[in-house]
């Protein structure tokens, strides 16, 4: 599956294509978004029945390890080699997104927190429902969040880090999945 990035080309999205990888993550992090949002609708007709279950582990499952490692591989890697790479105006701009995003990060983890205990319960097949309202405002946020990502973030790394920054940044996400992309 290629993956478009403006100024940004690769075959995959994979541990070597870091870049690649964050952008596939955006993909995912939407999905688990819709899923979440069908799930709110689906227990507050059905309650906590399989199908729930089955859709609460799993975007708890995401949301608990795959968009914690995609904030850190973007807080403790991307951010920080963007930042060695400035040069001119860039400079300013780079701090400005890196600050709002990083804010966003923590904002976002608020939000995942709160709906956390529903959907360990439903996952679990007790009573709980999902505050619609909250799921909303978590998906909006979200959304708001990739797409500065993608049109801003992305497309910047793409033209300033080179090939040593973007290798170094693979090897560093790697050892924190202990060699595995997903």
């Amino acid at each position: 599956m290629a993956i478009d990035i403006p100024g940004y080309s690769s075959p995959a999205a994979g541990l070597d294509t870091p870049l690649a990888l964050l952008s596939a993550c955006h993909e995912r992090m939407t999905r688990q978004c819709e899923t979440l949002l069908r799930l709110a609708a689906h227990v507050a007709q059905h309650g906590s029945d399989e199908v729930a279950q089955t859709a609460a582990a799993s975007v708890m499952r995401y949301f608990d390890t795959a968009a914690r490692l995609h904030h850190r591989d973007e807080e403790e890697d991307l951010f920080p080699a963007l930042i060695e790479s400035m040069s001119g105006s860039d400079a300013r701009c780079i701090h400005e997104i890196v600050d709002a995003l990083t804010q966003d990060h923590r904002r976002l983890e608020r939000l995942w927190d709160g709906l956390h205990p529903a959907l360990e319960a439903i996952s679990a097949g007790r009573h709980a429902q999902i505050d619609k309202a909250h799921a909303e405002c978590f998906c909006a946020e979200y959304a708001a969040h990739l797409r500065r990502e993608d049109e801003e973030l992305l497309p910047m790394a793409s033209r300033l880090l080179d090939d040593v920054a973007l290798s170094d940044m693979s090897q560093a996400m790697r050892a924190r999945r202990g060699g595995d992309a997903s």
